[in-house]
């Protein structure tokens, strides 16, 4: 059966604390121009219907349901977007990614307990269809309350997010209509083919990410679309759902898990925090687990801001440098009083148990290249994050038998381009990065089509099999 319980959403602008309904389309606070959250008023009444025991009992019998509205994301639906009805329920297979135990042989060679959370295997192959399965739920809900005609959606992309917004957009179909904003040469082919595929309108603009962000912003505050990048709430809201499954995953005790997280632009972190602590403040879980947010030297605003002692502490965008990890490729991250503002809440209720490291590209690399040798399928992020891992052990700040759950955020397929540089150690300068030749792997011709040619079809076979044979140093029967 579908939840009764219907919550009342606000938003809430975290420069000035002016809330807002939810009847309309806001990305930023119209008194001041800060960020929002999401929060429920009525989230009191939770407590009221039943203890955490009670919330952990109906979330794992929803896991068993039949139910098309609470197969994804909104199994906690009383913990995300708890206003829509059946009917406005997007669900495109995404969510409950599998959490898979780092291989063993490659735990024992870094000397790290850890295990991929592989939300590449989510449906067009990326994290992002967790928000975008709930912004698409809202905006049908929206359109039908408001009886809208057509609504554009319109999200400033590296790749991901266009993939996800172009997949929901089509699925939906009209009223509402998607368009992504990319920029020119900065996004792989394999995720450039994606909203092509995918039928949205695709344009192309010189710069980064955030020249695109900027367009996109000014659209969203000039005329009616819906903005579909982290800077909307309801994106954040479905991100959280992966906090749940982490919970659920280990049997709702988390406290003695290390969560990395690829900052980027900073809506993931901030959601996976926020999902741990609703599910603290209803008793769901006990205590909180450590999260450690990790970037890029070539894109580091939020490491170098808690770098930083705490009464010197200054937010300052920063000029990015070529990134592998793309998605984290964000020097003024959109999310940035999501993440301080929760993580203050984070750490009064665990101190300590928010850190940010930073990690050099080349580390990034090595490190996805190892963990797909070991039978991954880990994306650039993903090797961030083990890259994150093994600088916070160097640091000391997590110990070789803690247990550390590392977020994939994307397939490994949409970077096969970077492991093709890598393989032939033909990356730019700019990207400082060169192939570690033992994790290099490269196709070997067997024999010439010119040998092929001079011989007859059943000793080209033999002449091959032995080839095969010596190069891998059979022994004959």
């Amino acid at each position: 059966m579908f939840p009764t319980y219907r919550g009342k959403l606000e938003y809430v602008c975290l420069g000035c604390g002016k809330r807002y309904g939810i009847d309309e389309l806001l990305y930023t606070c119209p008194s001041c121009g800060k960020v929002l959250l999401l929060e429920d008023v009525n989230r009191g009444q939770l407590k009221e219907l039943g203890s955490g025991e009670y919330w952990r009992g109906v979330f794992d019998q929803r896991a068993a349901t039949r139910e098309t509205a609470l197969r994804g994301i909104f199994r906690y639906y009383e913990l995300l977007a708890p206003v829509m009805d059946p009917q406005d329920i997007v669900y495109l297979g995404e969510g409950h990614t599998p959490v898979v135990e780092g291989a063993k042989a490659l735990q024992e060679h870094l000397g790290a307990h850890f295990m991929y959370k592989n939300d590449g295997q989510n449906p067009s192959a990326s994290f992002k269809d967790r928000g975008m399965a709930c912004a698409f739920s809202y905006l049908r809900y929206l359109v039908r309350s408001q009886g809208w005609k057509e609504i554009l959606g319109i999200c400033a992309s590296t790749g991901d997010t266009s993939a996800a917004a172009a997949m929901y957009g089509a699925y939906v179909g009209d009223p509402i209509k998607t368009a992504v904003l990319l920029p020119q040469g900065k996004v792989t082919p394999q995720q450039l083919s994606q909203p092509l595929g995918n039928g949205a309108m695709v344009m192309e603009i010189p710069g980064v990410f955030d020249d695109c962000m900027k367009v996109v912003e000014y659209l969203a505050e000039h005329y009616r679309v819906a903005l579909l990048n982290s800077k909307n709430s309801w994106r954040i809201l479905g991100q959280e759902s992966y906090a749940c499954e982490v919970a659920q995953w280990f049997g709702w005790e988390v406290e003695k898990l290390c969560l990395f997280v690829p900052v980027g632009n900073a809506g993931n972190i901030s959601a996976i925090m926020s999902g741990f602590l609703k599910m603290h403040e209803l008793g769901i879980i006990k205590g909180l687990p450590r999260l450690f947010g990790v970037q890029s030297s070539h894109a580091d605003p939020v490491w170098r801001y808690y770098s930083a002692p705490q009464e010197k502490r200054v937010y300052e965008p920063v000029a990015v440098r070529p990134s592998v990890a793309q998605a984290a490729m964000i020097g003024n991250p959109v999310s940035f009083p999501r993440v301080k503002t929760l993580a203050e809440r984070y750490e009064s209720v665990r101190p300590g148990a928010f850190q940010v490291v930073q990690v050099e590209e080349q580390a990034i690399m090595d490190a996805t290249i190892q963990a797909n040798r070991h039978g991954h399928i880990a994306c650039t992020q993903g090797g961030e994050c083990l890259a994150g891992l093994l600088a916070a052990r160097e640091k000391g700040l997590v110990a070789r038998d803690d247990l550390a759950i590392l977020d994939s955020t994307a397939h490994s397929l949409k970077f096969s381009g970077f492991q093709d540089l890598y393989f032939r150690d033909a990356f730019p300068e700019a990207y400082e990065i060169k192939a570690d030749h033992a994790l290099a792997n490269r196709p070997v011709a067997m024999l010439s089509e010119k040998e092929k040619a001079s011989m007859p079809a059943e000793a080209f076979t033999h002449a091959v099999a032995d080839a095969v044979a010596e190069r891998l140093a059979l022994h004959r029967l």
